[in-house]
């Protein structure tokens, strides 16, 4: 068995070794391939700095010299380079201090959305759509830089923890605080109360599920622990102007994000 085995390894070395000299040979042909990597390079760095636009446009420059390589094969091709990104931006969300279960989610999402939602005619627009989503899910983890470290610790427990059944009390008693405390203080920094937080950030992840999967909207309205789906319905419309349902069916509607006010770096409070 164990001289088989070899063979058979060594027979797959052998055809990977020739096709890739055949790829070498193949590569000499055409102009730009050398910056690939560079261009890549480029974009995980505009991704992680939140420059969207600025992202979409690289992308695409990616896919003009896969185009190039590879012809009438493309839509393939830039259907397994999506798959390829996506799993290179979750290690680095990994790098990121970002939880590994939810660096995990985040790349089978990504592959799920590219293997059952990309249409082959509209591969471009895909691409962007791809991007806002990788950006959304940095900014959405990006460190908050408030002055006081307990609220800043709260927010990214609660982007970690935000599918399990948070309450005030729940997370006071996470970091040892009273509610009242807690509340004060949340609200203080951040000028809008922890509830109302909580609401927010249910209803931008929440976006995600109804535009990308076939989840019902009762589903997704116990996912993330709304009462029922009619105050998900209430809560969801209130911040994107839009019911749950109209989001799901109507593409052109932008994605609700909330946007955290601009803080100073300076000395962190204790309390």
């Amino acid at each position: 068995m164990g001289y088989f085995m070899q063979l058979h390894q060594q027979s797959i070395s052998e055809t990977i070794s020739k096709r890739y000299f055949q790829e070498i040979d193949s590569i000499n042909q055409y102009t730009g391939i050398e910056e690939f990597f560079t261009i890549e390079s480029r974009l995980l760095f505009e991704i992680f700095h939140l420059e969207a636009d600025k992202a979409k446009k690289s992308l695409h420059e990616l896919i003009d010299i896969l185009s190039i390589r590879f012809g009438k094969q493309v839509i393939k091709e830039v259907r397994n380079y999506f798959m390829t990104l996506s799993s290179i931006v979750a290690r680095k969300l990994m790098e990121n201090q970002v939880p590994s279960k939810k660096a995990f989610a985040f790349n089978v999402a990504c592959i799920d959305m590219i293997q059952n939602k990309m249409k082959d005619a509209e591969f471009l627009q895909f691409a962007d759509e791809l991007i806002d989503f990788y950006v959304s899910f940095i900014a959405d983890r990006k460190q908050p830089t408030f002055r006081h470290q307990t609220v800043n610790k709260v927010i990214m427990y609660i982007n970690d923890e935000l599918e399990n059944d948070l309450t005030v009390e729940s997370i006071a008693q996470k970091f040892h605080i009273s509610t009242s405390h807690l509340s004060r203080i949340f609200r203080e920094h951040v000028g809008i109360t922890l509830v109302e937080y909580l609401n927010v950030r249910r209803v931008e992840e929440s976006q995600y599920y109804l535009r990308h999967t076939n989840k019902s909207i009762t589903s997704i309205s116990e996912q993330f622990h709304f009462c029922n789906q009619s105050y998900f319905t209430r809560i969801f419309k209130k911040y994107t102007g839009v019911t749950p349902k109209h989001f799901r069916d109507e593409l052109h509607h932008d994605f609700f994000r909330f946007e955290l006010p601009e803080t100073a770096n300076v000395e962190k409070e204790k309390i």
